[in-house]
């Protein structure tokens, strides 16, 4: 009797433990991932920005070098915004490459070339595969210095896994299990998935292969499938990247304090009016007049030939403008301060954009009342945060808007003395021909928030 009872209780035992590791394998097979690879063919992927060669090889995409072409990707045909990606790679040593993420190709930026995050494919000896660089925008973002674990983790000539985490404004990556960026931005929300060839020199075989397989992706539930990463973040939000730093880029409001800001019309930043909550700096409402908030702020500092970015984001009907060569001892009377303007403004509702002596020039990124900017200038949604670029280099000054140029002009030409001829500013003398002025942030009445206000200024030096 008590053999068979024993017998019985192997049995059972048995099925417990079969029926458990059948619970658990059901449970980690219900993940709901997503193949965006077939293993076959390249449905479901198109060829962008060059002319590498890519094919389907013994279950793998081959993306193939070619010279003289730039760099080539293999994007994805849909869209992804939050996602958790993996996939397998193997490099030939000698190549660079890269997994675009959240990119896009537009028409009117740099002739549709492929811009966006990168997660880098670096078999060189500085070992940044996992780092994250801003291709075609920024450079890098997060660069693999001091994490020498993640460094060590990328295998040479064989295959490495990677897993990518871009979840709200935060992006994660591992390579081979090892945590190697973690990163927060939300420069951009959404865009395809791509495999880089990179361009090759002359000194480089044509023919290498870039190979990747096992390419699936993750968009539902991504909270119950997230992995938790030591590192500490890198935050972008007010603070310069490694290639700003490098060119002499500073911050020109340090994203918590009003230091080296005041009122246009006072000695001190204003007491009401400005409200810098989370890294953003806002000119409160004040029902659409101009400067009765807390009136325009104005660097204490002056510049003369610059470089000036400034993200800026529009409510409903909002305008203000960024001024630039500008003189507080002009207009001390009612008003705004005086200056050259980069208009901020909703086009749709704000009555302004039909205004004007020069048609259209009261419009978002225009010269305000001077020069409009291109009508297909790339402007985001109100509610969504746009860059403002201003560049002034010997009296050549271009207005950027989300890095595509919508103006240039030559300022104290006889073109330009012509525009202020015509203009409301005709009854200021040698209007914006300072040589040195304040930059100035504009109080009209509107709720406008701004962020990662940057300058370079251009020495002598810089510009021989």
């Amino acid at each position: 009797m008590n053999t068979k009872i024993n017998k019985l209780r192997i049995v059972l035992t048995f099925l417990v433990v079969a029926s458990l590791l059948g619970c658990s394998n059901v449970k980690k097979d219900s993940i709901p991932w997503v193949d965006l690879f077939d293993g076959k063919t390249l449905n479901g992927w198109s060829k962008i920005g060059g002319n590498a060669n890519y094919k389907v090889e013994n279950g793998a995409i081959v993306g193939v070098t070619v010279k003289n072409t730039p760099n080539t990707f293999l994007r994805s045909d849909n869209m992804y915004g939050d996602f958790i990606l993996e996939l397998d790679y193997k490099v030939d040593s000698t190549m660079n490459s890269g997994i675009q993420i959240r990119s896009n190709s537009f028409e009117n930026y740099m002739n549709g070339r492929v811009h966006g995050y990168q997660v880098e494919i670096d078999p060189s000896d500085r070992a940044w595969s996992g780092g994250i660089y801003d291709e075609a925008r920024r450079g890098w973002l997060n660069p693999l210095e001091g994490n020498e674990e993640a460094k060590k983790a990328f295998k040479q000539n064989d295959w490495n896994h990677y897993r990518i985490e871009a979840i709200s404004d935060t992006i994660k990556t591992w390579v081979n299990g090892v945590p190697a960026s973690y990163l927060i931005d939300d420069k951009t929300a959404e865009g395809f998935i791509g495999l880089q060839v990179h361009s090759i020199k002359d000194h480089q075989k044509e023919g290498t292969n870039i190979i990747w397989k096992n390419i699936r992706i993750l968009t539902d539930s991504l909270e119950k499938y997230t992995t938790k990463s030591p590192l500490n973040p890198i935050v972008t939000k007010n603070n310069l990247t490694i290639d700003e730093a490098k060119k002499g880029w500073e911050l020109l409001w340090d994203g918590k304090t009003t230091k080296g800001w005041k009122g246009a019309k006072l000695d001190a930043f204003p007491e009401k009016g400005w409200v810098i909550e989370d890294g953003v700096l806002s000119v409160l409402s004040s029902g659409g007049a101009e400067s009765r908030a807390g009136g325009d702020i104005v660097t204490k500092s002056l510049f003369g030939d610059f470089e000036l970015k400034v993200d800026f984001k529009l409510t409903p009907g909002a305008n203000s403008g960024i001024k630039y060569y500008v003189d507080t001892e002009i207009n001390k009377g009612p008003g705004s301060s005086i200056g050259l303007e980069y208009q901020i403004l909703d086009d749709a509702l704000h009555p302004d954009a039909k205004k004007g002596n020069h048609e259209g020039s009261r419009t978002v990124s225009s010269l305000y009342d001077l020069i409009q900017a291109d009508v297909n200038k790339p402007i985001n949604p109100i509610g969504e945060w746009n860059t403002a670029y201003i560049k002034s280099i010997n009296n050549h000054i271009e207005h950027w808007l989300n890095g595509v140029k919508v103006l240039e002009y030559e300022r104290k030409s006889p073109e330009y003395r012509k525009l202020v001829s015509e203009s409301k500013y005709v009854k200021w003398h040698d209007f914006g021909e300072l040589e040195k002025g304040q930059i100035l942030l504009q109080d009209h009445g509107d709720l406008v928030s701004f962020r990662n206000v940057k300058i370079r200024s251009i020495t002598k030096t810089a510009k021989e």
